[in-house]
């Protein structure tokens, strides 16, 4: 008599494209909206008047848990290229373990001596993604799930951030135990979408054929695809950590942000900008899997990224003129922010090994990429707080917005170039 769990990978591997896409894409997006609670959820908490030597007590918080996080995309690096898919689950539940302790030891020890717990909350669950992802690339329609994945980011990023604030407005919880809270809020849901998402089977055949097949990469495969690419990587790095530092810069003070737009009592106000900025990005992304052509369809990657950083700046600008209101204002950033964000979280890598036939995974360039990224956030709270701790968050993040805008759209259109000529060169030593 066949399990449950088999029944389910038996329809899935026989089921019409679209329901499997459907069923991959909910189990994914539901997944890591389930794990962004056991991180973000603590940025709806300002800490108000805290300080420690001499610091903002959130800022101690944040720089923490991202030193954290970066340090574990370093680690990432090694361990997610490596990762066997058998070991995928295990490994979720693990790092989310880990992450959810650490939210329980932070209530349990008073301030300022829990801003460490901040630190072994990020390390795990900076490896969670290339984790779930391992179940999504190398296949023909990965554009669509690897879209649902990256949306969640935004989704839940405001999803948890108004959790976090009704818990502490109508549940009465502290700003120290609401993480925690949140997390155990969120576990069970988790435990169920992780073993839908397990369920999946192997990319098929044709997906191999389509998307080349995907497999670890040791450390000389790994060096040598990033000597054959490595002016291509400078550029996109680059870009990404701008990218990265601005993203989560509007994630961790997003709740300072609004404060300062005369918004900071409505909890709702996270989700209500968050949602139209999820379907846009959503339909973006997943419309380029009408695109068979991988290198067409890398260089439109590049495109979508170049938009998103122009519309970064003509935000800011608009609304420094006062044509627009806030809450227009933080969409068009966060929509310009995530079409050039989410490309690199599911489908400008994918396109890449697959225009390039190249065998090898995505979660080896994807975690070199955030590895430096989360390093770049870390110095952008570094220089706010030592170079212009008297500037406002408001208009920290508008100067910021400009210059990410600029200097962002400079290093895209670098690596679109190389990209265009590296292929070209290719196909004709390929024939």
């Amino acid at each position: 008599m066949k399990t449950t769990s088999s029944k389910i990978t038996n329809w899935l591997q026989n089921t019409h494209g679209i329901w499997f896409t459907i069923y991959a894409s909910l189990a994914a997006f539901c997944l890591y909206t389930c794990v962004y609670a056991f991180r973000k959820t603590f940025a709806a908490a300002t800490f108000e008047g805290l300080m420690f030597l001499g610091i903002n007590y959130k800022v101690w918080l944040v720089t923490f848990q991202v030193i954290g996080y970066a340090l574990s995309k370093f680690i990432g690096i090694k361990i997610i290229s490596e990762l066997k898919a058998h070991s995928r689950a295990m490994g979720i539940l693990l790092m989310v373990g880990v992450a959810g302790t650490s939210w329980l030891l932070f209530a349990l020890v008073p301030a300022p001596y829990n801003i460490v717990f901040l630190f072994f909350n990020g390390l795990p669950l900076g490896m969670v993604w290339g984790m779930v992802f391992g179940y999504l690339e190398g296949r023909r329609m990965t554009e669509v799930l690897g879209a649902s994945l990256s949306v969640s980011f935004i989704f839940s990023a405001g999803l948890c951030r108004s959790v976090g604030a009704y818990l502490i407005r109508d549940w009465g919880t502290s700003e120290y135990w609401m993480p925690f809270v949140a997390s155990c809020l969120f576990f069970v849901p988790l435990v169920v979408f992780l073993y839908l998402l397990n369920q999946l089977p192997a990319p098929s055949a044709l997906d191999e054929q389509l998307r080349t097949k995907r497999l670890p990469m040791n450390s000389e495969e790994r060096k040598k695809f990033t000597s054959t690419f490595l002016p291509g990587i400078i550029f996109f790095v680059l870009a990404y950590v701008l990218l990265t530092a601005f993203r989560d810069f509007r994630d961790n003070f997003s709740a300072e942000i609004w404060k300062s737009l005369g918004l900071g009592n409505d909890p709702s106000i996270y989700t209500r900008t968050e949602v139209p900025i999820s379907i846009a990005v959503l339909i973006c992304m997943g419309s380029l899997m009408l695109i068979k052509n991988n290198k067409l369809a890398l260089m439109i990657n590049h495109v979508l990224i170049a938009f998103g950083l122009v519309l970064i700046g003509v935000a800011n600008y608009f609304f420094e003129q006062s044509l627009i209101s806030p809450q227009l204002w933080m969409i068009l950033i966060g929509l310009g922010l995530y079409l050039g964000y989410i490309p690199f979280n599911s489908i400008f890598f994918d396109r890449l090994l697959a225009a390039f036939k190249y065998t090898g995974t995505v979660g080896f360039i994807m975690y070199v990429a955030d590895s430096f990224g989360y390093l770049g956030s870390v110095g952008v709270l570094f220089f706010k707080e030592f170079g212009y701790a008297n500037l406002s968050w408001l208009n920290f993040f508008i100067s910021g917005g400009y210059l990410v805008s600029v200097i962002g759209t400079f290093l895209i259109a670098g690596s679109m170039i190389y990209f265009h000529y590296k292929h070209k060169n290719w196909k004709l030593a390929n024939g």
